[in-house]
């Protein structure tokens, strides 16, 4: 086992270009942060303290004074939080919305204006200097932000002084058809006030990030959409790992592929049987809970059992965790090491060629140095 707190963002150790063999390697190889995950996420968690401070604005409704501060500890029912969310925001929303109405009206006269701008920005896996120049200048300039758990805190704070943040995070398994429509109402409602709204999606928007729901959504209420990509999980955290997701004579293709199930279930949405190639690399967004039937059906259908893979947790940020392990022992690593979300997960041969994948003949613990 070794242990590192953030990988470098470059290695002495060379990328091997000979196609790699499967190792022999036991025990199983594993990289985690000195102090496992007692680290503070960088992540926006639904119940943190830093959310509640940052979206403070909405919370300071006189009807409401009687409810619990950001600094007292939120109640542990997450039902109750969301209701509690969506009670408090209403009344401020509203307020800030006639708040934008009159200051267009007042800079503009009786000129009739079109709405306001919409953009879709990924935020990348984390770190905020893989940030867009042009994503950085959008967040700069806007009036009103909507963000998700999947946005980093380090982006976060690249948000001017004016603007106005709103967390509208989806806890896992809660995924419903009406959070989804709230958004969309929100994104429309403060479009037509004519405010320059964005729309923070952690990795690339119209990569597993419902991004363009949100757009097919508003353009059909003739509101204009911009898109800024970003860096998705799949390449920012590979390239941090130093893993080539194609390498010639090693992977000729690459599969994005969601490892969400069915209403909470354990399988994941894709068929295994056409993901089974030992030719190409997988990476699973996503795909903590349904990984065990997903690395079942693929040994099934033909991957062999050693085949190489990774798991990346909070990947590209100072608290990332990574576990190598072979497919037929992923699974149990992960538990072991428990890993939470959000973590990528890696399948493929190309895996090997990672500067931190074990050497065969590496029997021992070992302790890999950090910057």
């Amino acid at each position: 086992m070794a242990l590192v707190s953030r990988i470098p963002s470059s290695s002495p150790t060379p990328i091997q270009s000979r196609n790699p063999k499967p190792s022999n390697l036991k025990p199983v190889f594993t990289v985690h942060c000195v102090s496992n995950s007692q680290k503070a996420s960088p992540f926006t968690e639904k119940h943190s303290i830093e959310r509640y401070n940052r979206d403070s604005w909405l919370y300071n409704s006189n009807q409401h004074q009687q409810q619990p501060t950001p600094s007292c500890p939120l109640p542990p029912d997450q039902e109750f939080v969301r209701d509690y969310d969506i009670g408090m925001q209403i009344p401020e929303l509203r307020k800030l919305l006639d708040v934008l109405k009159e200051k267009r009206e007042s800079e503009n006269g009786a000129r009739k204006l079109g709405p306001g701008n919409v953009f879709l920005v990924g935020t990348g896996p984390g770190d905020p200097e893989l940030l867009t120049i042009k994503a950085m200048r959008v967040i700069e300039n806007a009036d009103l932000l909507l963000y998700d758990r999947l946005v980093s805190n380090d982006v976060l704070d690249l948000v001017g002084p004016g603007a106005r943040l709103l967390y509208v995070g989806k806890t896992a398994g809660y995924h419903s058809r009406t959070q989804q429509e709230e958004i969309h109402k929100l994104l429309l409602s403060f479009a037509e006030a004519g405010a320059n709204v964005v729309r923070l999606k952690g990795g690339d928007p119209l990569v597993f990030g419902r991004g363009g729901e949100e757009m097919d959504f508003l353009q059909q209420q003739g509101i204009e959409v911009k898109v800024i990509p970003g860096i998705t999980a799949a390449s920012g955290i590979a390239a941090e790992l130093g893993i080539p997701l194609t390498h010639r004579g090693v992977a000729n293709s690459v599969k994005f592929l969601t490892g969400h199930s069915r209403k909470g279930g354990k399988d994941p949405l894709f068929v295994a049987e056409n993901a089974a190639d030992p030719d190409s690399t997988l990476v699973v967004y996503m795909g903590l809970s349904t990984l065990p039937s997903l690395a079942s059906k693929l040994m099934f259908h033909g991957l062999p059992e050693d085949t190489p893979t990774a798991a990346i947790e909070r990947g590209t940020t100072p608290q990332q965790r990574i576990v190598f392990a072979e497919l037929k022992d992923l699974a149990d690593e992960i538990a072991s090491q428990e890993l939470v979300s959000p973590t990528l997960i890696v399948i493929g041969k190309v895996v090997a060629l990672s500067p931190l994948w074990p050497h065969p003949v590496r029997e021992t613990p070992t302790l890999v140095e950090s910057r």
